[in-house]
């Protein structure tokens, strides 16, 4: 199995008729690291955030089947699997060579993959298996759950560690370019919030367009990221570069 995990793959594609398309971001040399091993005509399988969703689900779906066409990597489908199929996952996951772990909501994600058993299904998958923003996030062994929606940094029921599936043990924060500077609850998120639940810990930030390959033993990371530890940030690569973790 080989693991990537993202923050966001994707990047806008400006065209010339003055329409903006969206497909994997070449960055970092995500696109070239998406191909290796790549089988033509392979089938992919996109496991939900929210399981109940179907309209969003249905929408996400079709992007990421037009972003793999846009980016000229041949698929022959890609399903969604969620409450209405969730049954399926056996076949799913024997039926294809990449599953897609959706972005949305950590703690919602987390109880659906919990649901269907997937840490113990997707054990033995062979294939690739990429995370985005919430997916990657569930990849580890120990999820932090990093509060995101209003009332979670002051709601003590509201559960900020939770067993993941893991094929990592690094706990990532996605799209720190866009959340560094954010505030919950009337506190800075990171400063007021994460910095405390590093205290013993460390998290890793990915900017968008940055991303890790987990393979053979190995995490590469790849672009723009900075660690997180005891209440401290330090940047650990620039774009463009890459360091084993």
């Amino acid at each position: 199995m080989r693991v990537l995990l993202t923050s966001s793959p994707c990047s806008p594609y400006p065209q010339a008729d003055g329409r903006v398309l969206y497909g994997y971001n070449p960055a970092n040399g995500f696109l070239k690291c998406l191909r290796e091993g790549w089988e033509p005509g392979c089938r992919c399988v996109m496991i939900s955030s929210d399981p109940k969703d179907f309209v969003h689900n249905d929408r996400m779906r079709g992007e990421f089947e037009g972003f793999f066409r846009i980016s000229g990597i041949p698929v022959s489908g890609l399903v969604i699997c969620d409450e209405r199929n969730e049954g399926e996952l056996d076949r799913l996951l024997a039926e294809s060579r990449i599953v897609i772990l959706a972005g949305g909501h950590v703690p919602t994600q987390n109880a659906f993959f919990q649901k269907i058993g997937l840490k113990e299904r997707i054990n033995d998958f062979e294939g690739t298996v990429m995370g985005i923003s919430a997916g990657t996030m569930n990849c580890a062994s120990v999820v932090y759950a990093q509060p995101e929606l209003a009332g979670e940094s002051k709601d003590p029921a509201y559960e900020r560690f939770l067993t993941g599936l893991g094929l990592t043990d690094l706990m990532i924060l996605p799209h720190y370019q866009e959340v560094k500077d954010n505030m919950l609850d009337g506190k800075r998120l990171m400063e007021d919030i994460t910095y405390g639940d590093s205290r013993g810990r460390t998290f890793y930030a990915l900017v968008d367009g940055s991303y890790v390959v987990c393979q053979g033993g190995e995490e590469i990371l790849h672009g723009e990221a900075y660690r997180i530890q005891n209440g401290m940030t330090e940047k650990i690569c620039e774009q463009n570069g890459a360091i084993g973790l």
